[in-house]
């Protein structure tokens, strides 16, 4: 990051916060959407966050990544704004799963050549609220399941309980769309043969 558009911004000149908040924009609005369902939702979050980091940047230390540090920012203003909502959704709608699906076996390998970022980042989304946040605390920004309990006012216990909910969803959306892709395959073959 450019540290001389970094001291402008902290001298408070307006033209160089909007160049700031353009180039961090597109790495930003990724964090937000990985946490949000609603596209609004996650652009009004990064707007929040990004007012603390222009606030911040009075404490911000050159020797720190920015983009770690804005990333930081950016991460606790979503568990800030979780919290608040938290007490007016305290009821959970898991996805149910059934036995076959737990212990149907998926190729991992396989799932890597037939799927995309894209498809994986839609499968992320799809989770219930508060095993999506944990699986992206966990797997993605790796937080510890300590960390995860205290951001989101739970036990480590639940954390990790709420993260392998999120792994047997995720497994049983990556088989069902690799069942899916393959029965299409299967079915253009036979249209060619």
């Amino acid at each position: 990051m450019d540290q001389n558009l970094i001291k402008q911004c902290k001298t408070g000149q307006r033209q160089a916060q909007f160049l700031l908040y353009e180039e961090c924009f597109p790495w930003l609005i990724q964090v937000c959407m990985r946490y949000m369902q609603d596209e609004d939702e996650a652009r009004s979050i990064l707007n929040v966050g990004f007012l603390k980091i222009l606030d911040g940047l009075k404490s911000y230390r050159p020797e720190v990544p920015f983009e770690a540090w804005c990333k930081r920012i950016m991460i606790n203003t979503i568990i800030d704004a979780f919290r608040k909502t938290q007490t007016q959704r305290r009821k959970v709608d898991l996805i149910e799963m059934d036995q076959a699906s737990v212990n149907r076996h998926v190729d991992y390998n396989l799932a890597d050549l037939a799927l995309d970022a894209s498809q994986y980042e839609w499968m992320i989304q799809q989770l219930p609220e508060m095993p999506r946040k944990v699986f992206n605390l966990f797997a993605i920004d790796g937080f510890t399941h300590a960390e995860i309990g205290k951001f989101l006012s739970i036990s480590a216990g639940t954390s990790k309980w709420y993260l392998n909910v999120a792994r047997e969803n995720l497994k049983k959306m990556v088989s069902e769309l690799l069942n899916l892709e393959n029965s299409q395959l299967k079915a253009a073959r036979s249209k060619i043969s």
